[in-house]
């Protein structure tokens, strides 16, 4: 039986910011947030002896006189706009369900997706006998939410071209605590593969097409055997992408070259070893950090 054994290693002095280290906006419950009675209570607080308390861990976020607690970690909670990836978890009538990391289903309604073509008309009762051809069950996504039911759930739209049915790549399932909000979630890195980072915390990688085919309406998904360069690539991304993860580094396009070139020296193997880890995100801070600076 084959036994892998580490020595240990010296780890090299990294210098990090104080004020990164000494974080006055995160809280953990029965922390005190104010004593000031003027501020109003908002999610994730309660009011102890005249005094507002956070009832979870998390990030304190002020809105004028609203206090509330983001927590870190949780389920996904959308907003009109968010980029998410979902699997298609039921096919019924006139919409399909996804699950998008989120407590309630999402719904992707047939007249929010493009007709294959990019067809504008109303949708026939043909084309909702051919759902399952556009859409099936176990079929990845990657949409907008369009709007937010009163009960919570959120409701998706496929309209633009860059949204629409997934090809071949890795999805990634995170916290969505750790996606950084961005003008744009779609980015074709220079390392050869491009990456969704959905809000709702899964991940999608796949190789950088050589031409997008427009008038495919979002459903076209290349079927050609990826090369192992390619292979590569998104398997080392995928690693660096827990190794962030586990160190609780948000993700964005940045932090995630960063980390990949901060890789390069290892093996795609040895990346998730603790030690190994814990040098290339520490790397990838102190190369942040500079960039800030």
């Amino acid at each position: 039986m084959a036994a892998d054994m580490r020595l240990p290693t010296i780890q090299k002095p990294v210098s990090l910011s104080v004020s990164a280290l000494g974080r006055k906006d995160l809280v953990v419950p029965g922390d005190v947030i104010t004593s000031d009675t003027g501020f109003m209570r908002g999610h994730g607080t309660y009011v102890d002896e005249d005094k507002l308390t956070a009832s979870v861990a998390g990030e304190v976020q002020r809105v004028d006189k609203l206090i509330c607690v983001r927590p870190l970690k949780t389920r996904f909670n959308g907003e009109v706009g968010d980029v998410v990836v979902g699997r298609i978890t039921e096919v019924q009538q006139k919409r399909w369900k996804v699950e998008t990391n989120s407590r309630l289903d999402s719904v992707l309604l047939l007249s929010s997706v493009n007709l294959p073509g990019g067809e504008l008309r109303r949708r026939s009762a043909e084309d909702e006998l051919t759902m399952r051809e556009y859409l099936q069950e176990g079929d990845l996504i990657s949409a907008e939410v369009q709007s937010v039911f009163s009960d919570g759930a959120l409701s998706l739209h496929t309209r633009s071209l860059k949204y629409g049915k997934l090809g071949q790549g890795v999805l990634v399932q995170l916290s969505p605590s750790l996606i950084k909000r961005q003008k744009t979630h779609f980015h074709n890195l220079p390392c050869g593969a491009s990456i969704i980072l959905g809000n709702n915390g899964f991940v999608w990688l796949y190789p950088t097409p050589e031409q997008q085919d427009e008038e495919a309406g979002g459903f076209y998904t290349s079927l050609e055997p990826v090369g192992l360069s390619d292979r590569e690539v998104i398997s080392r991304l995928r690693n660096c992408l827990l190794a962030l993860a586990a160190h609780k580094v948000l993700l964005y396009d940045t932090s995630v070259l960063y980390c990949y070139e901060s890789s390069v020296q290892h093996q795609v193997k040895d990346i998730l070893k603790p030690e190994v880890m814990e040098e290339i995100v520490m790397l990838t801070q102190q190369k942040l950090l500079e960039q800030e600076g």
